[in-house]
């Protein structure tokens, strides 16, 4: 007997499916704004005990930067990432450009307010929070607009007519922000307490790099602790990520390493030296000392390797340092022989 007249037809199959994938969708869409708005409140009400406790304490302008440092360090470690100084500050920032609450808008995400409270000008900012409310802009196209000037342009065009073509223009390709930017926002990673959906490292060669200089690390069994790979760090609402992360208990210090399959670039020194900066004033607790950083870079299979002391002019630490850090030439043979490998793979998949 043949049955097949009692199946479901693809187009009936299809009419359900886009019917789940309504419900789907809206139910994301609400529990996105709901993450969102609880995510604002509960920010909002830190800015506010901060305030308050800062109004309580006498020479508060003396002690406000150690304060927010300290309780900076006491929050990360009770729970975790989300609670540097930059974003206490912003916290505490927001708290005092809208003492009330509700006129915090629920359609814009943390993010966006981070980036708007860069904005000193009431007028200017309120100008991009409306056109962010309005326009649907996403934390990136917020940006773009703040540093094509879209509130000066604007200002100087003359006649409404000029102002509408300027609007227009600057709308033009804006990205509209769904539920899912909010879920990816790494605040509200921090927020729920789940691991960072992070951009890890594409390439195959790199990958492998990590995993080698991270035995090689360990087992040197010189005090290496490894923290971690890919570790974020945030300035001004813009994230970048450290390659690798080790700790040295013997030199108390961070150790922090990047890699690049290009030749050594003056941006990557900078780059490094900024992570170091944070790192000093972030992460650092009481008694370590300044971290140390590492460039792994290659130029045509000639490597070289940069310690950045990150300003150590310390004698006795600088030959502490040489004793338990690795040597150039120890470094080198481990990524010659990791490259070397690779190719030999590559080769025999050709």
């Amino acid at each position: 007997m043949d049955n097949t007249t009692n199946l479901p037809c693809e187009t009936e199959l299809s009419s359900v499916v886009q019917e789940i994938k309504s419900v789907l969708d809206i139910a994301r869409s609400n529990v996105a704004q709901q993450v969102n708005n609880e995510l604002l409140n509960a920010y909002w009400s830190i800015g506010r005990i901060i305030c308050e406790y800062e109004q309580s304490v006498p020479n508060r302008a003396d002690y406000g930067k150690q304060t927010l440092k300290e309780l900076s360090k006491e929050l990360t470690r009770e729970f975790g990432k989300g609670f540097s100084r930059s974003n206490l500050q912003n916290m505490r920032l927001i708290y005092q450009t809208y003492p009330k609450r509700q006129t915090l808008s629920g359609k814009l995400s943390w993010s966006h307010y981070c980036e708007l409270l860069s904005i000193s000008d009431p007028d200017k900012r309120s100008f991009y929070e409306k056109e962010t409310i309005n326009s649907a802009w996403s934390v990136r196209e917020l940006k773009r607009q703040i540093e094509s000037s879209l509130y000066e342009r604007l200002l100087l065009s003359r006649g409404d007519i000029n102002k509408e073509q300027v609007l227009e223009l600057a709308l033009k390709g804006n990205e509209i922000a769904t539920p899912a930017d909010i879920i990816r926002d790494p605040y509200v990673f921090e927020f729920l307490g789940i691991p960072e959906d992070k951009a890890f490292l594409e390439s195959d060669l790199e990958r492998a790099l990590v995993q080698q200089i991270e035995k090689f690390l360990l087992e040197l069994g010189r005090g290496f602790m490894f923290v971690g790979t890919q570790q974020r760090v945030t300035f001004a609402n813009h994230h970048y990520y450290v390659d690798m992360v080790f700790y040295n208990k013997i030199l108390r210090s961070y150790v922090l390493i990047e890699l690049k399959t290009t030749k050594l670039m003056p941006e990557a020194v900078g780059q490094l030296n900024m992570y170091l900066n944070y790192y000093a004033n972030e992460v650092n607790d009481e008694g370590d000392n300044p971290p140390i950083g590492i460039i792994l870079c290659t130029d045509k299979g000639n490597f070289d390797v940069q310690y950045a002391l990150g300003g150590l002019s310390n004698q006795i630490f600088a030959s502490k340092y040489v004793l338990y850090m690795p040597d150039k030439e120890q470094l080198i043979r481990q990524v010659e022989e990791v490259i070397e490998r690779w190719h030999e793979k590559n080769k025999d998949k050709e």
